[in-house]
């Protein structure tokens, strides 16, 4: 799968995520403090990646920031992105399933290794559920 990750900074899981992806087989894609040539702030980082999936160069993305909330945020904004803050592999699984979310974001201050790999296992296992009302409600988002 490709997967687009952004970061504002090099703190914390960030390089980690990509590596995590690369040794699970995942083409990654980089951008803000990851790619050398784009500017770091993560507004615009967390953007570029959320672009990647809405405009289908990418399956899905990892957005990133100290707390994940900025990331989340930005990557929203785009059209076709479901993203979800996720601290725990139980929120990253659901988010998957009850919110077919195209974007996980992280915070780099709150995730260890440990909970990384725990989070990306529940992420990449996830799948949307085919429930009528878990439907109803992915769908309703694009008409808000």
């Amino acid at each position: 799968m490709r997967i687009s990750v952004a970061a504002d900074s090099k703190d914390g899981v960030a390089e980690r995520v990509v590596a995590e992806l690369r040794e699970r087989g995942h083409e990654v894609v980089t951008h803000g403090a990851l790619d050398d040539e784009e500017r770091h702030d993560w507004a615009w980082a967390c953007e570029l990646a959320a672009r990647d999936v809405g405009e289908g160069r990418a399956e899905q993305a990892v957005v990133c920031c100290w707390t994940g909330t900025g990331a989340s945020i930005a990557a929203n904004k785009v059209p076709g992105v479901r993203a979800a803050l996720c601290v725990d592999a139980y929120t990253a699984g659901g988010a998957r399933k009850w919110n077919d979310a195209n974007v996980l974001a992280l915070s780099l201050r709150l995730t260890s290794d440990v909970v990384l790999k725990e989070i990306l296992d529940a992420w990449l296992e996830g799948r949307p559920s085919t429930d009528s009302a878990d439907v109803a409600n992915v769908t309703h988002l694009d008409a808000i």
